[in-house]
């Protein structure tokens, strides 16, 4: 494991818990001194995990990229997340067809912003010829990720709605997530195999 490993895993593992600490705070979710749990506990699980993904990596290699993988995926869910949130207090709606757009908006901003990190230290492809046409693959794998994302997120939020009792906002944010995670997969395969392949 090298030295930009873990303190790449330190600095997304702060982010993620300032973000993630920003929106609880958001949505008005009480978490006295989880917050500084968060603060302390998120860079330490992200070394601990990745350090872990290491060593089985030895002896299977993409397990190690999964982890890098999913460590720019978590700061890319988080900014996604974030934006939705922004998108929410900016016009004040959370639901119906807003709310499929603003999570389209969120989710291409965010899942853009990562291609340089699942190039660079996920995929370690450092070749910079033919960039052009990577990121292409990379648009077209990521439109695939959103239509997946966005259906997702918006079956939960529109067609179930919020349940037991929770706001839409906090019911919105779910459906985020559990979009997310839905996407992991397709993302993982399509970036592998198609756009950073070797």
């Amino acid at each position: 494991m090298k030295k930009i490993d873990i303190i790449l895993a330190l600095i997304i593992g702060e982010i993620v818990a300032w973000f993630f600490f920003g929106i609880l705070k958001n949505l008005e979710v009480e978490i006295g001194i989880l917050s500084l749990a968060l603060l302390i506990l998120f860079p330490i699980l992200s070394v601990l995990g990745l350090w872990i993904a290491f060593l089985i990596g030895k002896k299977f290699l993409f397990v190690y990229q999964i982890a890098k993988f999913f460590l720019i995926g978590a700061l890319a869910t988080v900014v996604d997340i974030a934006l939705l949130n922004l998108l929410f207090w900016i016009f004040g709606i959370a639901t119906g067809i807003y709310f499929s757009v603003f999570k389209g908006v969120s989710f291409l901003i965010a899942t853009s912003s990562k291609y340089f990190g699942d190039k660079f230290w996920a995929f370690e492809k450092m070749e910079k010829v033919g960039m052009r046409k990577e990121f292409s693959q990379f648009f077209a794998v990521t439109l695939g990720g959103l239509i997946i994302n966005v259906g997702v997120a918006s079956y939960i939020v529109n067609v179930f709605g919020a349940q037991f009792g929770i706001s839409e906002k906090i019911w919105a944010n779910i459906g985020a997530i559990i979009a997310a995670f839905s996407t992991i997969i397709w993302n993982f395969i399509g970036y592998k195999f198609i756009v950073f392949k070797k």
